[in-house]
């Protein structure tokens, strides 16, 4: 058994054993269900109307998990009939209607451990020792509706961390720590980046320092897609249901969209971009000469997400991507994608990530098209991969609706993994029975184009919220809203600040002045605390005779400050904007 699988096994035994320890405390509790996850696992509750378990039992429950453990006790498997699996879980509502779901002449499978009996298919792990009693803790609770299903009950769903080992649970909690300190949520106020307001769930409102980092990135990635042969295009932000039923939208998507009406037409915010990407290439006839045809559009996008499941900027209602629609012939599939894969492990080296994993998702159950066209989109991904030099892992059944996709996870400075860039390889959209999009090849006859739908960062709000965390917002010179702050040593030399601030502006260096009545060392505290800015020049009578900053560095290599000439400091800032890849 792998390392990882057997880790699972341990997390999903310890989750019984918490199931146990909960029912030995609070009697009369519904039992729902406890998979392992990453870093853990879960159990969802029912307590009766009287209890409620909060974070102060915790370490109730915890003994009591010890004391469980402590006994030695086998976990025993067995197989039982539906009618007999009704009989043993008759008091338990939620295990009742799993067994119900299942075929009367199912084998069912339980795990009991000490007198407590699960429906579970398993593995445990043989006898409770072989749970470390220091590797769990108990970390926090949440509601969760009865089978994601808002109009049922909703639960309690305690989180538990688990881990082989006492130190992989420390070694994870100091992570916590250290996250919990770069919370983008925490630092987003502090930096006055931007708000999130209650009355408006899921949107958000940039304030001037988040927009320039925002716009900062932006403009980068527009500089990126223009040189690697994108042309960018703009799509309506609302669109007829007509164009959404034939895309397959309507019929796979419509619960995530915003739909309004007009003269008694349906219409929906767009959710995504690629059937406007589309609309755009069939605006004319197009020739095989003409692909493949690179769009690239900021396209703002609007999902109507759960309110419950919104955080922060990281999962919001209303954003941005970094989308693009590659429109080509299946012989062009694989290089395409190759020529993407360069381009985006250039992007995410020059952000400091250079650290992927590729996914490889397939065909999903829910899905349009017939077995045979999904299977030539699936080979010609995986050729792509191979062509590009990637390795992947398969994650089965995980496709878009429309097609195979690859997924680029990165890892930012704590060791955590984020989702970000995919590319999707669609044959259905372009198709007759969809869009209809068609170009004249090379033996003048029509032919259905493939549609790659590709993303690098994702969605850009998204993405930014990782960097917030990854650089604890002290970012780098090119990505920071504020690179340099002016300090005058006092009110006599508010007029050389301003003008070595207006210098830096000219030249396209992001500077501020600060020239309030607080002193200089307040300024100072202010700046490299709340703005975390790279550079603060401080300037008196010396650096005004000799037109000259003395420059004060917030990433030290040797040196904590020297004086410069303004023309060669500026010089020096601007060599900083040209260097990606770095942390200053």
């Amino acid at each position: 058994m792998a390392v990882d699988e057997k880790l699972q096994t341990i997390r999903h035994s310890c989750a019984h054993v918490m199931a146990e320890a909960v029912l030995n405390l609070f009697p009369g509790t519904k039992i729902a269900i406890g998979p392992a996850i990453d870093n853990g696992f879960y159990y969802d509750f029912d307590f009766p109307t009287d209890t409620k378990l909060t974070e102060t039992d915790f370490a109730a429950v915890e003994k009591e998990m010890r004391k469980i453990i402590a006994g030695n006790h086998d976990f025993t498997r067995k197989e039982v009939s539906k009618e007999e699996a009704l009989k043993i879980f008759a008091d338990q509502q939620y295990k009742i209607e799993l067994i119900n779901d299942l075929p009367d002449d199912a084998i069912i499978t339980t795990y009991e451990q000490d007198g407590y009996i699960d429906l579970c298919r398993g593995p445990h792990v043989s006898n409770t020792k072989e749970i470390n009693a220091q590797s769990f803790k108990l970390h926090k609770i949440a509601g969760a509706y009865w089978r994601g299903d808002s109009n049922r009950p909703m639960l309690t769903r305690v989180y538990a961390l688990c881990f082989a080992k006492p130190n992989d649970l420390k070694d994870y909690l100091k992570m916590l720590e250290e996250a919990e300190k770069r919370d983008h949520r925490k630092l987003g106020t502090e930096m006055d980046l931007f708000h999130l307001d209650p009355e408006d769930p899921g949107q958000i409102f940039w304030h001037p320092n988040g927009w320039t980092i925002y716009t900062t990135i932006q403009d980068y990635m527009r500089q990126m897609v223009r040189r690697d042969g994108y042309l960018e295009v703009n799509t309506p932000a609302i669109m007829p249901r007509s164009l959404w039923e034939r895309s397959g939208h309507w019929g796979h998507y419509q619960k995530n969209m915003f739909i309004t009406e007009s003269e008694k037409r349906l219409f929906a915010i767009k959710p995504m971009n690629c059937p406007g990407a589309l609309e755009i290439f069939k605006s004319r006839q197009r020739s095989y000469k003409d692909l493949p045809l690179r769009l690239a559009e900021f396209g703002h996008d609007v999902r109507n997400e759960p309110s419950g499941t919104l955080h922060g900027i990281m999962r919001v209602r209303g954003f941005v991507q970094d989308d693009a629609h590659i429109i080509c012939t299946e012989e062009q599939v694989a290089s395409e994608v190759a020529k993407f894969c360069k381009l985006l492990k250039k992007v995410y080296h020059d952000f400091g990530f250079d650290d992927l994993v590729v996914k490889f998702s397939t065909m999903p159950e829910d899905h349009v098209g017939d077995l045979e066209t999904w299977e030539r989109a699936e080979k010609a991904l995986a050729d792509a991969c191979h062509e590009a030099g990637l390795e992947y892992e398969i994650q089965p059944g995980e496709g878009a609706f429309y097609g195979p996709k690859l997924e680029f996870k990165l890892y930012d400075c704590l060791g955590r993994e984020w989702q970000c860039g995919t590319i999707q390889a669609d044959f259905q959209l372009p198709s007759a029975e969809r869009l209809d999009a068609t170009y004249i090849g090379s033996d003048n006859q029509k032919h259905h184009p493939v549609m790659l739908h590709r993303a690098i960062l994702g969605s850009i709000e998204r993405f930014l919220g990782i960097l917030i965390e990854n650089f604890a917002g002290a970012f780098p010179t090119w990505l920071a809203f504020e690179q340099v702050a002016v300090v005058p040593v006092s009110s006599e030399f508010d007029d050389y600040a301003k003008y070595v601030c207006e210098t830096l502006l000219q030249s396209d260096i992001r500077a501020n002045a600060y020239l309030d009545d607080s002193n200089m060392k307040a300024k100072i505290k202010q700046i490299s605390q709340e703005h975390k800015t790279p550079y603060i020049l401080v300037v008196g009578q010396k650096e005004k005779d000799e037109n000259s900053v003395c420059v004060r560095y917030r990433f030290s290599s040797g040196k904590q400050q020297e004086t410069m000439k303004l023309d060669d400091f500026v010089k020096y800032v601007e060599t900083k904007n040209q260097e990606k890849g770095t942390t200053i």
